[in-house]
């Protein structure tokens, strides 16, 4: 029987291309989005395009409302029958500096980014009972730096729930987390912008998505892998040369 991945945030960007990635692995794809709904249309209808035997299907939630993130796991274990790996990619990302960050701004990121994974995280270990779960966390998580406070604190909560629900929920499931750097430039930027901050990197390079996509292999196929932390990043993570 083939494996199935609930993504968080498939429709555009690295769930666009995690979900391609593991679908032309053999995976069946639940697609989750939540204003993005034609690029989940194109994408599932892409996918069923080139892997016809596969499972393909779009699921709507908006991860800021809880009561809409308790029903993702049911309707996607009620249309697609198993999951066996839950990725939460999902996030927002605004800028703030701690002084100048409002409740909204706090509400809405920590709903999203933490909030939501927690609350999916639990219930995949209710519903599913055994399987994969890989955290999207962001390299930032390693620095005190503010500009992104709320993103920030939120991806290091991120890391600790991965930690603490690999020790819980071991060993029916493992849970692990990977911790993209630059990328991919935001919407209204181009690969120059990536480029320019890609000079202060340790490897002085860009490594796009692929990096981000050999560590999702590493972690699937590492049976014995649970609660750690990859860096895809460049070396974002060690800071400057001197």
């Amino acid at each position: 029987m083939k494996r199935t991945a609930l993504i968080t945030g498939a429709a555009k960007r690295l769930g666009k291309e995690m979900s391609i990635h593991l679908a032309r692995q053999g995976w069946n794809i639940a697609i989750h989005f939540n204003s993005s709904d034609e690029q989940a249309r194109n994408l599932k209808n892409e996918l069923l395009r080139n892997f016809p035997d596969q499972k393909f299907e779009i699921f709507q939630a908006n991860l800021s409302n809880s009561t809409r993130v308790e029903k993702l796991l049911p309707d996607v274990l009620n249309e697609m029958g198993k999951i066996d790996l839950l990725i939460n990619n999902a996030s927002v990302f605004h800028s703030g500096y701690l002084k100048e960050t409002g409740l909204d701004l706090l509400t809405s990121q920590m709903a999203v980014n933490f909030q939501a994974p927690f609350i999916l995280s639990r219930d995949f270990f209710r519903l599913a009972q055994k399987g994969l779960i890989i955290n999207l966390v962001d390299t930032r998580i390693t620095t005190n730096k503010s500009n992104y406070t709320v993103y920030s604190i939120s991806k290091k909560a991120l890391w600790e729930l991965t930690k603490m629900a690999a020790l819980e929920f071991a060993p029916e499931i493992r849970v692990n987390a990977i911790a993209p750097g630059v990328t991919l430039p935001p919407e209204d930027k181009d690969e120059n912008y990536l480029n320019k901050l890609a000079q202060n990197l340790p490897m002085k390079a860009t490594g796009g998505v692929k990096p981000i996509l050999q560590s999702l292999d590493y972690i699937i196929t590492n049976s014995h892998l649970t609660g750690q932390l990859l860096f895809a990043d460049g070396g974002e993570n060690l800071g400057q040369n001197p």
